[in-house]
């Protein structure tokens, strides 16, 4: 098949990969020309845009940092729809908001163009070994044809339901993920400022009611923030996007706002480019305490 590929950054380009290796024809384009060149030496061919990657191909996949992104990819002046034709595919594997992605399946359905959201579920491990779980939302029959190409890099592949709540399982298990660590560190905060080490404090946990809790304290204290896999950024992305999910849904979220409020506050002071967990360092600076 055909394919297109709009973003091949840390988790899009281990993605397109799998689907030149699987035997698909890909075009691929990316904002930084040179993320796409490993593809074109594996045989993908380069597009000038994602208007040009649309008209050459049956199915576009999309992997970008948010919904600013995926708008601008999609709408902007040479983007997808610019080059669109009816009875393509658009499949965004983006992190995104549910009533952003429902809006863009609305603008594409006018255009003959159908639209599934597949955000993913993984990291780049899950990525480069072919393994993420990957959560569609949209028509169950695209969902079928485009089944096997999912498949290629995806190794649980659900069909949801309706556009958007591909999304809604995504920012769900990602603010569990990624919202319980400030429970954590606030924890060993409390506990390391009361007098108690950081590493005695895990040892009787780790033997107590909340030892599945606390398995991620050894690496947590060796405090090994940089060059992460998954940035700080988008991490403080993700739980923001849940907060404002509920607020569309009429669901409270009063403790995942908090958790937004305190990456938020992790950005700004530039922590953005780091792992989520030097949000810690935060929770220290306040705590008026150094966890160790």
């Amino acid at each position: 098949m055909r394919v297109g590929f709009v973003g091949t950054g840390h988790m899009g380009n281990p993605m397109a990969r799998h689907l030149i290796r699987a035997g698909n024809e890909l075009v691929v384009h990316d904002r930084r020309q040179e993320a796409t060149a490993n593809l074109i030496e594996l045989g993908a061919t380069w597009a000038d845009s994602g208007g040009a990657v649309a008209a050459q191909t049956e199915v576009v996949f999309t992997s970008l940092p948010g919904p600013p992104e995926v708008d601008e990819a999609v709408l902007g002046e040479e983007g997808i729809l610019a080059g669109a034709h009816a009875g393509l595919i658009h499949v965004d594997l983006s992190s995104n908001l549910p009533g952003s992605v429902r809006r863009l399946a609305g603008i594409e359905a006018s255009r003959g163009v159908t639209f599934l959201d597949a955000p993913v579920s993984g990291m780049v491990t899950g990525a480069e070994a072919g393994t993420l779980a990957v959560f569609v939302g949209g028509d169950a029959k695209t969902f079928e044809v485009v089944r096997p190409l999912l498949s290629t890099f995806g190794g649980n592949v659900f069909h949801v339901g309706g556009v958007g709540l591909g999304n809604i399982v995504k920012l769900s298990n990602n603010l569990m993920t990624i919202a319980t660590g400030v429970l954590l560190y606030e924890a060993l905060a409390l506990g390391v400022k009361a007098g108690i080490p950081a590493q005695r404090l895990y040892e009787m946990w780790n033997v107590s009611s909340s030892s599945r809790y606390v398995q991620n304290v050894p690496r947590l204290l060796e405090r090994q923030f940089e060059n992460p896999s998954f940035a700080l950024a988008l991490a403080a992305k993700d739980v923001g996007l849940a907060v404002e999910a509920g607020r569309e849904l009429a669901v409270p979220m009063a403790m995942t706002a908090a958790a937004s409020q305190t990456y938020t506050r992790a950005v700004a002071r530039g922590l953005g480019g780091k792992s989520p967990q030097a949000t810690m360092l935060v929770v220290e600076e306040e705590a008026g305490t150094k966890i160790q």
